[in-house]
């Protein structure tokens, strides 16, 4: 299977499970990496017989700023069945990064990764 992979999408989003992050918001950042085979595109150089990244980032941000939701377990979880709805698409892997998360301790980043596929 071979993969598309986007980095670094950022969308500012209110999800969280504490009042001042859901009225205020926060960035999120998001990694993907799409599994499909590529092969028919590049044998027909067709845009149409592969996924069109700019699509999905544009829907994945949509996700981010769309309906709050409490974990970044579910927003990642959502972000990887947009990803799937794309009929190429065999296999997402999703990371949901947190920089600002309302951690009391200095710390770098904290994020969730999943894995789905169709089968």
């Amino acid at each position: 299977m071979d993969r598309v992979a986007l980095r670094g999408l950022k969308a500012r989003g209110h999800h969280g499970v504490f009042p001042k992050e859901r009225e205020e918001g926060q960035t999120f950042i998001v990694d993907l990496v799409l599994g499909l085979d590529t092969r028919p595109a590049a044998a027909d150089d067709d845009l149409a017989k592969t996924v069109h990244y700019g699509i999905v980032a544009e829907e994945v941000v949509d996700v981010v700023q769309g309906e709050p939701v409490d974990l970044i377990e579910t927003l990642a979880e959502r972000i990887a069945q947009q990803c799937l709805s794309h009929a190429g698409v065999q296999e997402v892997e999703v990371v949901v990064h947190k920089p600002d998360a309302p951690i009391t301790v200095p710390f770098d980043d904290v994020t969730i990764t999943i894995t789905r596929s169709r089968r």
